[in-house]
């Protein structure tokens, strides 16, 4: 089959690689129709080796597919079936699990339950699995993971469950933000966009939104969210000024380990000094009003010099973060996209394109691209334009189509070709 794998500092490459098979009673393959690139894929893409990734390694943890077959442990779903896979890989059935912390799974947790569970293309930190930007994927734990979906809801939506929408929601639960109350939150990704767009769903009074990028500022203005340009100066002073001087009542860090920083920050990273840069940490942090609550949905990986553990405790901040468990929340997101997506969800994805144009769109996100919000990768073939696409966001044309694994032999290694359009730009019309 042909998947996405890593090489090396921001080098990946679709590969043609062996055909997954079933190997435990509960495993299942699915053929994958949709695989989402996310912001934490990039963490990886600019610092695999830091992060204990391999050449070679299949990336990607945001599959929708439909099952292809199922070990004989697997009841609840059948081949046929369109299923969308949550980003961790869980039991449903041990300690963690049964208090629904799907991220700490004791059954795939790593390193001695020094890591927790196991994540589809996520690092040998993680358990090493192969990832979902591939035609093709083993889902381990399969009688408990896959969620089975709905017709009558757009694939745009549906494929968010697997990360971005649970992630977004359980930023947005953990930060606590009160009825009619203010929330700040730093980083216009996805995860910021969708995290803003929750929280005034469930009630929230007034979303601040920090971003230097115009184009992610508008995409969130369009929802009713209010945005901070930090070029217009410090954002943590402008959010106080716009929140009587307290600060808001709670805050999302969105951002994670690779914030934009100082050139020293990024020297530092560089050098492996100080794998993460807090930037937005620090921000969000200083952004809170005293007793209020700051959420950390973006990634960190190491340990954190200079934490201002003093003014937390002063100020009675709560801190709450981690990874999200996905299965928490999707019974609840699937009624919420079936009452006609309120978030407007569909809306995020801005391109899909044939997995052979996956290294393009890498270097694209990675430089934040104008208009390259949400990207799904089709192994099997492209659906057309993205149905909530805007802003003159144009998804590259249908390749050729993808063949079953087995029949490509005389295939290219590499399939890396130039796409018709440039991610973030209109094909000439």
């Amino acid at each position: 089959m042909r998947a996405l794998t890593w090489h090396g500092p921001r080098s990946v490459h679709v590969d043609t690689v062996a055909d997954p098979t079933i190997e435990q009673p509960t495993d299942a393959i699915i053929r994958v129709t949709a695989s989402g690139l996310c912001g934490s894929d990039l963490h990886l893409y600019e610092h695999g080796l830091a992060l204990a990734v391999k050449p070679g390694d299949i990336l990607g943890h945001e599959p929708m597919g439909v099952v292809e077959e199922v070990g004989r442990s697997v009841h609840h779903i059948r081949p046929g079936d369109r299923v969308v896979v949550p980003f961790n890989i869980s039991c449903g059935e041990c300690f963690m699990c049964r208090r629904q912390l799907f991220a700490q799974c004791e059954t795939t947790q790593n390193l001695g339950g020094r890591k927790g569970a196991s994540l589809f293309g996520y690092t040998h930190l993680y358990g090493g699995v192969p990832g979902a930007q591939a035609e093709y994927l083993r889902v381990p734990q399969a009688h408990f993971g896959p969620i089975r979906v709905p017709e009558g809801v757009p694939d745009e939506a549906l494929a968010l469950l697997s990360d971005v929408l649970p992630t977004s929601w359980q930023a947005v639960e953990y930060a606590d933000v009160p009825r009619g109350g203010s929330l700040a939150v730093f980083g216009l990704g996805p995860i910021g966009q969708m995290s803003a767009r929750i929280a005034l769903h469930r009630g929230a009074g007034r979303v601040l939104a920090v971003d230097p990028y115009p184009d992610r500022r508008a995409f969130a203005a369009r929802a009713g969210i209010e945005t901070i340009d930090p070029q217009d100066g410090d954002p943590v002073e402008q959010i106080r000024a716009g929140t009587a001087g307290r600060g808001a009542d709670s805050v999302i860090d969105a951002v994670g380990m690779d914030s934009e920083g100082s050139v020293v920050d990024r020297v530092t990273q560089i050098l492996k000094t100080k794998p993460d840069r807090l930037h937005a940490l620090h921000q969000s942090l200083g952004a809170v009003r005293r007793g209020g609550t700051v959420s950390v949905s973006g990634v960190y990986a190491a340990w954190m010099p200079r934490f201002p553990l003093g003014d937390l405790f002063d100020r009675n901040v709560t801190l709450r973060w981690g990874q999200a468990h996905v299965r928490a929340w999707t019974d609840t997101l699937l009624d919420v996209l079936r009452d006609g997506d309120p978030l407007g969800a569909a809306e995020l994805v801005s391109h899909q394109v044939p997995l052979r144009d996956a290294p393009e769109y890498y270097a694209a996100f990675a430089k934040k691209r104008p208009g390259v919000r949400k990207v799904l990768l089709r192994p099997h073939g492209h659906r057309g334009w993205a149905s909530g696409a805007r802003d003159g966001d144009r998804a590259v044309p249908r390749g050729g189509p993808s063949r079953r694994p087995g029949l490509g032999a005389g295939s290219p290694a590499r399939e890396t070709g130039p796409t018709s359009t440039q991610p973030g730009e209109e094909e000439p019309s």
